[in-house]
């Protein structure tokens, strides 16, 4: 996705509204799962990639860590957490995944949630984690799925009526671009196998721990469109750990 459409003043605008946005961890489809797979952080040194509003850099400073650094490409996405999730001990920046220097073995924890995917060298992304992260460090990430992303248009097809009817699925071992649109505007993409994703992560030196793919939990499936969520997988949660 990367910077322009991140500070769309549209797109942040309807962004804003989104329950995730609005209400935090909470209002968050994966949550119920991905803090489960969180270590231990209290002491801990935690880097966020593509923090976003920064919800996940407060609640790591919450638990205990003692420093926290959250980048994302978009400033008014820096500004937002300066504004709703300032600590201390946390440190925004404005900066991409690509860009950050990654010294090495600097924190104990990465975490990355819904950033992965609008990233096209995945690998030389986590040969750069891998490169930041101590001996033993986790690397905690949330991804949209590989059948998520290799959807046509990633949308349903619709019956008459507009019932979802089918999640078509096309071009799967065709990794790459991908354009669809969220949010009222276009949105780039880059679409990633379950293979490249997993074995990108041995082939660098990691351990991997867990694999989930998101389900909403039962208290959230009467919000409207949350139980077509249980069709297809729409995010992959993974926690692997550094072997140096």
């Amino acid at each position: 996705m990367g910077k322009n459409t991140y500070d769309d003043a549209v797109f942040f605008e309807e962004y804003a509204k989104m329950p995730r946005s609005s209400q935090g961890l909470e209002a968050a489809g994966e949550w119920h799962q991905l803090k489960l797979l969180i270590p231990p952080l209290q002491g801990k040194h935690v880097l966020d990639l593509g923090c976003g509003y920064g919800w996940h850099c407060k609640y790591s400073i919450e638990q205990g860590a003692i420093q926290v650094l959250g980048i994302d490409q978009s400033s008014k996405m820096i500004e937002e957490a300066k504004q709703k999730n300032m600590e201390s001990g946390i440190t925004y920046r404005v900066c991409g995944l690509e860009e950050y220097e990654y010294p090495k073995d600097m924190w104990d924890v990465v975490i990355s949630n819904l950033v992965l995917h609008y990233v096209e060298d995945l690998e030389q992304i986590f040969q750069k984690v891998h490169q930041t992260l101590k001996p033993d460090g986790v690397f905690l990430f949330n991804i949209e799925h590989p059948v998520f992303t290799s959807g046509v248009g990633q949308d349903w097809i619709y019956t008459k009526e507009g019932k979802p009817q089918y999640w078509p699925i096309d071009h799967y071992f065709m990794p790459g671009e991908r354009k669809t649109s969220f949010l009222g505007c276009d949105v780039v993409k880059q679409h990633h196998t379950l293979t490249q994703i997993l074995m990108g992560l041995l082939r660098n030196g990691f351990e991997i721990k867990a694999v989930e793919e998101a389900e909403p939990p039962e208290e959230m499936r009467s919000i409207p469109g949350m139980e077509d969520e249980l069709r297809r997988p729409m995010m992959l949660l993974v926690k692997a750990v550094v072997k140096k």
